[in-house]
């Protein structure tokens, strides 16, 4: 079960993995952002460091909305890993999470 973390998630990015779903939604199954600035005037609104249940950090965020997100509102969320493998294990763990 993807979980948040404390680790550092230095040297992540994006390797084409996303999912769709609402901040509250991923509020409700991973916790609060560590990251919180909705105000739409950077590159990303939320961003949350998390773990896969093998201890992979990954990271899930918004990217380039440039706008105040609702809360309900299904988006596109980017997952970044260390490689792609990370990020498909992590949004297989939060799809499950999410039903």
């Amino acid at each position: 079960m993807a979980k948040l973390t404390f680790k550092k998630a230095n040297g992540t990015s994006f390797h084409g993995v996303s999912i769709s779903t609402t901040v509250s939604k991923l509020r409700e199954v991973i916790g609060d952002p560590q990251c919180e600035e909705n105000s739409g005037d950077d590159k990303v609104n939320f961003d949350w460091d998390c773990e896969t249940t093998e201890g992979d950090v990954f990271t899930i965020y918004d990217w380039k909305e440039y706008r105040s997100i609702s809360e309900n509102e299904t988006i596109d969320f980017h997952i970044g890993g260390n490689d792609k493998h990370i990020c498909n294990v992590a949004k297989s763990e939060l799809k499950s999470q999410l039903r």
